[in-house]
């Protein structure tokens, strides 16, 4: 109560405490107002206080820290968490604005958003949880009133991995290209992996496709090395195209490949290899030189030097000569060529053998053996032995005149060196209106009658015969006999000789195949009765019994090297074997008398001059072989 003066008293309500309409908004007082009689008398009065509102609340989030958990593949505007901040007072005091303050990263700022009113906060962009994998967000909360209060909170946002990132693959080293005699083991190439995601997401395996001659071998983390798992042929397959996969364990799972070329350089391991391990041709006789034979071909399935193919003859001698005395191989192309003409009377088979060579290092060589037959041509005319009759006195062939139809008067024999048709003679008068009672086979050549001889056939006769052969072109001789009629029933004598040539002395066939046949026999037996005296008889010096003798040949150098030839011993009586060959070298003394009852003869081997001592018995007995061997000859040639 206040008092101005004893006139004036009022009353005055004065606060006590501060007042807060948040805990109390309306105060409900009851003003009683008693006087001083007695019996008292009061009045009362209702009195309302209302509190007005003042901005003294700030707003206030329910927590001070949100966790939140999203998927990094979580779509533009998702939600991410919905704020509430409650804010005491009322009015414009009460009516909150919400705002985003900061995101870490700051690069991340525009990352997210809210609304001002709803304080829902979504995701403005795409999460990527290899860039980052937790963003804190510090959102604000502030009233209307012109002095405005605000209240704070954090949000911490945890990204989630998602399978979203395939492996990498990177070749780091290659050691290429692999030789195809690289052992196994050998690295071929280094390959790194790597996998931005985490967890099952970021482990990798890597794998190649089965049955390839490579392998991968996990040297260190996310490193893998390719190797030679067992050996390659360039031949075989010259290159592979390897594909690498490199797979992670995600679900669903991501995967990535690199494909690698791995060529394969060539060694020289093939060597040159004909299609056929015998070549047959067949040439006629009588080529020019120069004339191509055949060609052969090897291939090398090796690559530049190792397959470039040189040809060249293995030398040996053919007769008395040597092999390329008779062809010559152009060493480029593999063409053979005769260099002189082959006759066919002479060497019917030339068998040899063609070495083809690779340019590699070492060189490697295959070889072809040629087998060339030589094919007859007739370019051997018939000849007509100059005994061609079967009685043996000259002059006029003498006919009896009682001779009846196919009397053989006789029988003309002719030779042709050629073979085949070529030497398939045929025989036939040159004039057969000439030949009278006469006539001579086509085949066998012997002259018979056709009837019987008349006084008009004349006293005498005289054919040409001609005989020629079947070749192409076919080719022939004449010979002339002369026929005389006789009473007596003599033998028949007769001479057949070339045209143009000198009559000789007919020879009577019988005898002579009679006579020839008793000196062969006696001959052929006198040798077997020698021999079987000689090889009966002991001799000391030289011993009986088999073995195989040794040839040696002196080297330029002076050492001995020995050939495999075999020697012939000399085998007289009973004993131990002895060889009677013996080779010395060159620098053995030049006397021409070695002790010891040796002679000395030089043999030529492998290009080297020896000097071979036979023994002198050996040397008599040789000789003594060597008569008897050529009589024995003889007596058959004479009576073929």
């Amino acid at each position: 109560m206040r008092t101005n003066d004893e006139k004036s008293k009022s009353l005055v309500l004065v606060l006590r405490k501060p007042l807060d309409r948040e805990e109390t908004p309306e105060h409900s007082l009851l003003l009683t107002a008693t006087d001083g009689g007695k019996p008292e008398l009061t009045g009362t009065v209702q009195l309302v206080v209302t509190v007005l509102d003042v901005n003294d609340n700030a707003p206030v989030f329910n927590q001070s820290l949100y966790k939140v958990q999203l998927l990094e593949n979580a779509p533009n505007g998702s939600l991410v968490i919905k704020l509430n901040a409650t804010d005491s007072d009322e009015g414009i005091n009460n009516d909150i604005i919400y705002s985003v303050r900061s995101v870490t990263p700051l690069t991340e700022s525009s990352m997210f958003s809210i609304d001002s009113k709803s304080g829902e906060l979504r995701v403005n962009g795409k999460l990527d949880f290899e860039d980052a994998s937790l963003h804190e967000i510090q959102i604000e909360a502030t009233d209307k009133n012109p002095h405005p209060l605000a209240g704070h909170c954090n949000v911490l946002v945890e990204v989630l991995d998602v399978n979203d990132n395939a492996p990498e693959l990177a070749v780091t080293s290659l050691s290429l290209p692999v030789p195809e005699d690289a052992p196994p083991g050998t690295v071929v190439a280094l390959i790194s992996v790597s996998d931005r995601d985490s967890g099952n997401n970021g482990k990798v395996t890597c794998s190649i496709p089965p049955n390839l001659p490579f392998r991968l071998v996990s040297t260190f983390k996310n490193y893998h090395s390719l190797v030679l798992a067992e050996a390659v042929d360039r031949e075989r397959v010259s290159e592979y195209k390897i594909m690498v996969t490199a797979r992670d364990e995600g679900a669903p799972s991501l995967s990535a490949s690199s494909s690698i070329l791995v060529p394969i350089s060539d060694v020289n391991d093939n060597a040159p290899a004909f299609p056929q391990p015998v070549h047959t041709v067949f040439v006629r006789e009588n080529k020019p030189p120069g004339a191509h034979l055949l060609t052969v071909s090897a291939s090398d399935p090796d690559l530049r030097e190792n397959a470039f193919v040189s040809y060249s003859v293995v030398e040996r001698s053919v007769g008395e000569q040597p092999l390329s005395s008779y062809i010559s191989v152009h060493s480029e192309s593999g063409h053979i060529y005769a260099l002189q003409p082959l006759d066919y009377e002479e060497l019917q088979v030339l068998q040899f053998q063609v070495s083809a060579r690779d340019a590699g290092l070492p060189s490697l060589c295959g070889n072809v053996t040629v087998q060339l037959f030589v094919l007859d041509a007739n370019d051997n005319a018939p000849a007509v032995s100059p005994a061609g009759s079967v009685r043996g006195s000259s002059g006029p062939e003498l006919v009896p005149l009682s001779a009846g139809a196919g009397h053989v008067v006789g029988k003309i024999r002719a030779v042709d060196a050629d073979s085949g048709y070529n030497a398939w003679l045929r025989y036939e008068v040159q004039e057969p209106g000439a030949a009278g009672p006469f006539r001579v086979g086509v085949y066998s050549g012997e002259i018979s009658t056709t009837r019987a001889f008349e006084e008009a056939d004349g006293p005498s006769q005289r054919l040409v015969i001609l005989v020629k052969d079947h070749g192409e072109p076919a080719l022939s001789v004449t010979t002339t006999v002369s026929l005389s009629l006789v009473e007596s029933p003599q033998a028949v004598k007769w001479d057949s000789r070339p045209r143009g040539g000198s009559e000789g002395p007919l020879v009577d066939m019988n005898v002579s195949l009679i006579s020839a046949i008793c000196s062969v026999s006696g001959l052929f037996v006198l040798v077997i009765v020698v021999y079987v005296g000689l090889r009966c008889h002991p001799s000391p010096e030289v011993m009986c019994g088999p073995g195989k003798g040794t040839v040696v040949c002196a080297s330029e150098v002076g050492s001995w090297s020995y050939s495999q030839r075999q020697s012939r011993n000399l085998c007289v009586g009973e004993g131990t074997a002895k060889n009677d060959l013996m080779v010395f070298s060159p620098n053995f003394p030049s006397s021409s008398k070695i002790e010891g009852n040796w002679t000395r003869e030089q043999l030529i081997c492998d290009g080297q001059v020896s000097l071979v001592v036979h023994s002198q018995k050996y040397v008599r007995y040789k000789r003594f072989y060597r008569i008897f061997i050529l009589a024995t000859v003889l007596g058959f040639h004479n009576v073929v």
